[in-house]
């Protein structure tokens, strides 16, 4: 068949009418310009071999003068499986669900990534908003779905596993889960667990996984043989942006081998630096937890005389807990994450602020990321460079340095007493259950991943787009890290609250 031809007369169907180039290598984008329509008319009745020729058609670039509306597709199973049979969603005949006026999601219905835009500006980019589709193309009695727990512990992980079995379970009848233990090379070590509604109905109430996790581990060829001698066919992985991009690989293995096997990501970091969501789960959770460190380090530096806290927090490349927890907590005097480089000395520098703060008030605290100030330690002679199993470079630990640099200089230059209070509660943060809004936020997370396998996509993340859940392309939560913007009215507002240095510029 003659794809180029097919696409042609199908896209003069299903798009409004404008000319367009096939665009085989492209990324799966639809452009659309600003007086087009999108999806406007429902298409007639078409082949399955068809299909394949509309997917096709997806990779296209209209050459309209004003295009500005862009559609970041997910991949779906029909895209190498043509023939592949759709049945009537369940969620049909569910009691539950009658109540809703719009039981589905309708294929024209997008989230934009960007809310905010000028009158004559683009459109931007869009997602499929995600929610349960009207047709699925998996028999509930036919699935044998697993799920996979990777990398560090977050607040939340619990929930999230529940609420992947309970949603297969409850809402579309799937009766055969397995719980893959210890990461990724479980699936290889032939660690399973049968999982079901009663073996999960209280987990949610724990902090860590259920399932364990471990990093590293990964093998595609390994995992997707597994995965195919076992008679899987869904695989939902609990990961950050190192697991997102093992899941990445294991689709395309799984495509490339041809099988029906859909590939679902649930975003997780409890850092909060997975680009293109708004938040990832746990992160509510650990900034309330944190500002309980907080509490306690203002208690010990307000009760004696010159006393200098320090609470060291989470945040391996972007200090967003750190950020949050200190606006939130109204009793941080400094706020020092890794996006915005500190000085010690000198004019305008950290040792100066903190003399200040102890003159004018007789005690101060300082909230410091674990990522920020690793190129002061590093360049004193520490061991750096250093990786975990994950790939994750392994940070040096700026809190004691921070602490022996503050006491030594004031008791050795400024001829100061100064009572150090040291606070690093980072496991105590990890290993909590989540919190009540995290807790409703895992369920909407493990819902929408599973509503969206069902209805045949794969390949993609799950997550909140401007507080609407999307689909998104793997690719897209893997290509950079989300971190702070010092240009952000977030971080004027904490300088404002602080009223710290903004550490321009060293006079030294």
């Amino acid at each position: 068949m003659d794809l180029s031809v097919a696409s042609s007369s199908l896209a003069k169907t299903l798009l409004p009418p404008f000319s367009f180039s096939l665009r085989p290598n492209a990324p799966k984008r639809l452009r659309f310009s600003r007086n087009s329509a999108f999806f406007l008319r429902k298409p007639p009745s078409i082949s399955r071999q068809n299909k394949l020729a509309v997917v096709t058609a997806i990779q296209v670039s209209t050459q309209s003068e004003n295009d500005d509306f862009v559609l970041e597709d997910v991949p779906h199973l029909t895209n190498y499986l043509p023939d592949l049979p759709a049945y009537p969603n369940p969620l049909m005949k569910s009691q539950a669900y009658s109540i809703v006026k719009k039981n589905f999601v309708s294929p024209e219905d997008v989230v934009a990534q960007n809310v905010v835009i000028q009158k004559e500006s683009p459109r931007g980019v869009h997602f499929r908003r995600a929610g349960p589709r009207e047709k699925i193309y998996f028999e509930p009695e036919e699935v044998r779905a697993c799920i996979v727990t990777c990398g560090g512990l977050c607040p939340g992980i619990n929930t999230v596993i529940r609420e992947i079995v309970c949603g297969l379970n409850i809402m579309y009848g799937v009766q055969d889960i397995l719980g893959i233990e210890g990461g990724y090379k479980g699936f290889y070590s032939k660690n399973t667990l049968m999982l079901t509604p009663k073996v999960v109905n209280y987990i949610h109430k724990r902090g860590g996984t259920f399932l364990r996790t471990s990093r590293g581990g990964h093998d595609t060829h390994k995992i997707v043989d597994n995965i195919e001698d076992r008679g899987i066919n869904q695989v939902y992985i609990i990961g950050g942006d190192g697991t997102h991009k093992g899941a990445s690989l294991i689709y395309e293995e799984v495509k490339r081998r041809g099988l029906q096997v859909a590939v679902a990501g649930i975003p997780k970091t409890i850092d909060n630096d997975i680009a293109v969501i708004d938040k990832s789960f746990g992160f509510d959770t650990a900034v309330e937890e944190a500002q309980r460190a907080i509490d306690a380090a203002h208690v010990e530096v307000e009760s004696v005389e010159n006393g200098v806290g320090i609470v060291k927090l989470m945040g391996r490349y972007s200090g967003f807990i750190a950020m949050y927890a200190t606006q939130a907590s109204r009793d941080v005097d400094c706020c020092l994450i890794p996006e915005s480089p500190f000085y010690l000395e000198g004019r305008g520098g950290l040792f100066e602020f903190i003399e200040e703060r102890l003159k004018e008030n007789g005690h101060l605290v300082i909230v410091v990321a674990e990522g920020a100030g690793q190129e002061y330690v590093a360049a004193e002679g520490h061991a750096a460079g250093k990786k975990d199993a994950s790939g994750n470079k392994l940070l040096l630990d700026v809190g004691p340095w921070l602490s022996d640099k503050i006491k030594n200089h004031f008791t050795m230059f400024r001829k100061m007493t100064v009572n150090m209070k040291y606070i690093d509660p980072t496991y105590m943060i990890r290993a909590i259950p989540s919190n009540a809004s995290d807790n409703i936020y895992c369920t909407l997370l493990a819902h929408g991943a599973v509503h969206g396998t069902m209805a045949g996509y794969t390949g993609f993340t799950v997550g909140p787009v401007n507080s609407k859940h999307a689909y998104i392309p793997i690719a897209r939560v893997t290509e950079r890290q989300k971190t702070v913007k010092l240009s952000d009215r977030m971080w004027a507002r904490l300088l404002a609250s602080t009223n710290q240095p903004g550490f321009v510029a060293s006079d030294q």
